[in-house]
């Protein structure tokens, strides 16, 4: 299961926060890639602002997220899978981290982990996709040494 992971720090955040480092970042993609066809992902950490705007213009609500994901909509023929592009929000998981009393490494995990299971057609819209959804974040994440996120 290879996929490649480009990393994109907004200049908003870029010396303001303490960041996962990108081997960390790209350790839980890789994780949570459940094909065998090579893939690129891209992940992108920003800010509040940033995010805000991204979750209004997509999903029409107005304020930040912790995650969004962006699927790519290609050719099953092509050789290389590109995945799409998820978005991280510095602030929301950060904040979360503290609010939930988890540590910040894990949530940060937990939300690649989450993105990259979008990416890849898993969502929780009904009870039966969540928990199928929440199933395969436990595995992976346990499988990475964290702790059940929920």
């Amino acid at each position: 299961m290879t996929v490649d992971v480009e990393i994109s720090v907004s200049d908003s955040v870029q010396n303001d926060y303490d960041l996962p480092e990108t081997a960390l970042l790209t350790r839980w993609a890789q994780a949570a890639y459940l094909n065998s066809i090579p893939a690129v992902v891209s992940i992108l950490l920003t800010d509040a602002d940033e995010m805000q705007q991204l979750n209004r213009k997509y999903r029409d609500k107005d304020k930040p997220t912790n995650v969004l994901s962006f699927p790519m909509q290609l050719p099953v023929e092509a050789d290389v899978l590109l995945l799409g592009d998820i978005v991280l929000c510095v602030q929301v998981i950060k904040q979360e981290a503290e609010q939930q009393s988890r540590p910040e490494l894990s949530h940060w995990a937990h939300m690649v982990v989450h993105g990259m299971l979008h990416l890849q057609g898993y969502d929780h819209i009904n009870s039966d996709e969540a928990e199928e959804m929440e199933r395969l974040e436990i595995s992976i994440l346990d499988k990475l040494g964290f702790n059940n996120p929920y």
